[in-house]
């Protein structure tokens, strides 16, 4: 449209500056304004509607889209694609009416080319793309499906095996290092509860030959009452060493599940150690021991619980102390904790041995001397009673004196 109207502006300055209608010069005038333009096409009409000029492209225009109209009207024609301007110009003498025609069928060809080829473009550009991605994609990927067989291979019993990180990209090098460390304590989960069941089996079989054993020995003659009360004796004292074993078990369990311990108001933990040394006088005066409270604290934790570590703590001290020694239950705040601990004098534990010392049926002695009294969940039941109060466990020996207790939050 705007080269309508340029076209427009230079045909009016045309018919002003000829002065008159009748003029050769206008004429050539204006075929050399369209030289160029074959495109653009002009009627030019008098008032008694006769042709002044015209040229090729005017020529085709229809024969009733010429007509007088008080001013430039825009009209597109969709069957010949041509965009139609109408237009008035004056001379010194008279006016004339003028049409000029821009035939835009050449430019919707291209148009339409230009859509089909830029359709094409991108759609092809997206298959490349597509395929590009796709590539770039496989041969990312490639270094993660190279550690699918690896990991599918891992079974229970090949825990131990590492993943291969040789070969693999920065990217996936934490990543293959970081389940490597997942795979080591994996294993060493599996070794535990191999050995944890193993433990289990031993622990439970011995009461149980016991009682087969002995029943079989009682049942081979007739006995008075007396021998059959001894043998249900004995029996009786394997069937409550079994039933604590067994709810030792369950209140591991329950502590490995999450269970946490409820909280009340202790105003003396001093008190709570006393009342449990009481309940050991018997074994400490056998043993040929002393014991004594030292410190005090108050705070907030289930007292039961407390009383049952307090009790496993000095039942080991008991068992492990040397005769003649002072066994003392250390009570100490730090900060917003409390620490209780029971401190004996004896032979010095390995440093090795400390970190594992509240591992379920674990043994210093590895031949398992105290086996008969002692189960080996005692300082486990420790260390699952400071997890269900949010605390930890501590263990020290050196020098022959060894203190082991636990670390509580006491707010």
């Amino acid at each position: 449209m705007d080269t309508l109207r340029q076209k427009q502006l230079q045909v009016n300055h045309l018919i002003a500056e000829g002065g008159t209608l009748d003029n050769a010069m206008l004429t050539h005038k204006l075929d050399d304004a369209m030289v160029g333009h074959s495109n653009v096409g002009i009627i030019l009409i008098d008032a008694d509607d006769r042709v002044l000029y015209t040229n090729s492209a005017g020529r085709r225009l229809h024969s009733g889209a010429v007509g007088r109209v008080p001013e430039a009207n825009p009209v597109v024609s969709a069957k010949h694609r041509t965009m139609n301007l109408r237009f008035e110009g004056k001379t010194d003498a008279s006016s004339v009416h003028g049409l000029l025609s821009l035939d835009v069928s050449e430019d919707d060809r291209v148009l339409k080319r230009l859509a089909r080829t830029l359709i094409v473009a991108a759609l092809a550009g997206a298959v490349v793309i597509a395929a590009g991605g796709f590539t770039l994609v496989q041969i990312g990927l490639r270094p993660v499906r190279d550690l699918s067989p690896q990991i599918q291979a891992l079974e229970a019993d090949t825990l131990h095996q590492q993943l291969d990180g040789t070969g693999q990209p920065d990217e996936l090098v934490p990543l293959v290092t970081h389940v490597n460390g997942l795979l080591r304590r994996l294993h060493k989960a599996y070794e535990q509860l191999e050995a944890f069941n193993a433990d289990v089996a031993h622990e439970l079989f011995t009461p149980l030959a016991t009682l087969m054993g002995s029943t079989e020995i009682a049942l081979r003659k007739a006995r008075n009452v007396e021998s059959l009360r001894d043998v249900l004796g004995a029996h009786l004292e394997d069937l409550q060493r079994m039933s604590m074993i067994v709810q030792d078990m369950l209140f591991l369990s329950q502590a490995d599940r999450g269970t946490e311990a409820r909280r009340e108001a202790i105003d003396s933990l001093a008190d709570v150690a006393r009342a449990v040394a009481d309940l050991h006088e018997a074994a400490i005066e056998e043993a040929g021991l002393q014991l004594l409270v030292d410190g005090d604290a108050t705070g907030a934790a289930d007292m039961r619980l407390l009383q049952r570590a307090l009790s496993n703590l000095i039942g080991n001290a008991t068992r492990h102390a040397r005769p003649q020694s002072t066994i003392a239950v250390k009570i100490e705040r730090l900060g917003d904790e409390v620490a209780l601990r029971v401190v004996n004098q004896g032979h010095t534990i390995p440093a090795e041995h400390l970190p594992n010392l509240f591992n379920r049926f674990y043994r210093v002695d590895a031949a398992r001397t105290d086996g008969l009294r002692n189960h080996g969940l005692g300082l486990a039941i420790v260390a699952a009673i400071a997890r269900m109060h949010g605390g930890r466990t501590v263990a020290e020996s050196s020098d022959g004196v060894t203190s082991i207790g636990l670390v509580v939050p006491c707010h």
